[in-house]
């Protein structure tokens, strides 16, 4: 998403993916002054390497900053507070979704709100509420999709509870990572945990964060586990099972013939043709949990702004938004100018 303000062009995230095929365009900088970064999750930092390699300056959080190559010239963003920029007013607040993600609010006309992914449904990550804004642009991840958090989680414990064996549960370490790891010890246990490497590191970080709530603390016995350890839960690095230790699990239940018998792999958001393939042989499964709102907050999101526009971003049928009455005017262009 482009942003003129007048005086500068500026693109607001530089993701890719997270299908394999669908890459970042470096096309997409050509005249872009500076580049917004909401939070660390490959479809919204992937391009990061393009920005640096042009030049441009990238405007983060410091735990956004931590995932961009070393040459990248970051200017730091709160998490909670505001920024001058170019002469405008950039207020930032939590987004409910990533370790260090933030919303965006631009001071500019009458208010321009810009989510990047966003959730209030969270016992892990806190969010706060933006100013007023007459135009919105909105995460509509799950499009009209409205099942609360709440429904989410009894069908992923219906299923849960029906499996025998280990269940492998792929994860980004700073998403939902945490907020699984605290939802399955407080219904199974601690000793029915285990996180991988990559995970206990990201995660021992968010002990020491101020920037998360007081939940954070319950999980503080993993990250003193081995790894190795036994355990019926597996909370593993990537989200798709495509890298990282989970891809390591999925082959080798699936080569000793474990897979669909004693192990098992769930799925919990967005799946790649490689996760829908794992999906399609016996012991895979989709359940969802809920790290983008539902419409019903989308709706009420829109209502807490004062909203007069607004724009559906991330679905991929945003034209059904035309024909819902949410009281407000619905646009689709690529660039926004105030």
């Amino acid at each position: 998403m482009q942003l003129n303000t007048g005086n500068q062009r500026w693109l607001l995230d530089c993701g890719f993916g997270p299908e394999a095929h669908a890459q970042f365009n470096p096309a997409w900088l050509d005249g872009v002054d500076a580049v917004f970064i909401t939070h660390d999750h490959i479809d919204h930092i992937g391009g990061a390497s393009h920005v640096v390699e042009a030049g441009l300056p990238i405007y983060a959080t410091a735990q956004t900053a931590k995932a961009l190559p070393p040459a990248a010239v970051v200017h730091i963003l709160p998490e909670q507070g505001e920024s001058v920029i170019g002469g405008v007013r950039l207020t930032t607040g939590r987004n409910g979704h990533a370790m260090g993600g933030v919303w965006m609010h631009f001071a500019m006309g009458d208010g321009l709100f810009y989510s990047g992914d966003w959730s209030e449904e969270s016992d892990w990550f806190p969010f706060d509420l933006p100013p007023a804004a007459a135009t919105a642009i909105l995460d509509c991840s799950y499009n009209l999709d409205d099942v609360p958090q709440t429904d989410r989680f009894e069908a992923l414990d219906r299923l849960l509870d029906g499996l025998e064996g280990q269940v492998l549960l792929p994860v980004p370490p700073s998403g939902r990572a945490g907020e699984m790891a605290l939802h399955l010890i407080r219904r199974y246990g601690i000793s029915s945990v285990m996180l991988d490497p990559e995970c206990q590191a990201t995660l021992r970080a968010a002990l020491s964060s101020t920037s998360l709530g007081p939940n954070v603390q319950e999980i503080a016995p993993l990250l003193e586990r081995s790894p190795l350890e036994q355990a019926r839960f597996l909370i593993c690095d990537t989200p798709n099972a495509d890298g990282g230790a989970a891809w390591g699990y999925v082959r080798a239940w699936h080569e000793s013939e474990r897979l669909g018998r004693e192990a098992h792999v769930v799925f919990t958001g967005h799946m790649t043709a490689h996760a829908r393939g794992i999906c399609s042989v016996p012991g895979g499964y989709f359940r969802r949990w809920n790290v983008h709102p539902p419409l019903r907050d989308q709706v009420k999101m829109l209502e807490r702004l004062g909203a007069k526009r607004f724009a559906p971003a991330f679905c991929i049928q945003p034209e059904d938004y035309l024909i819902e009455d949410l009281g407000v005017e619905v646009f689709m262009h690529d660039l926004i100018r105030l």
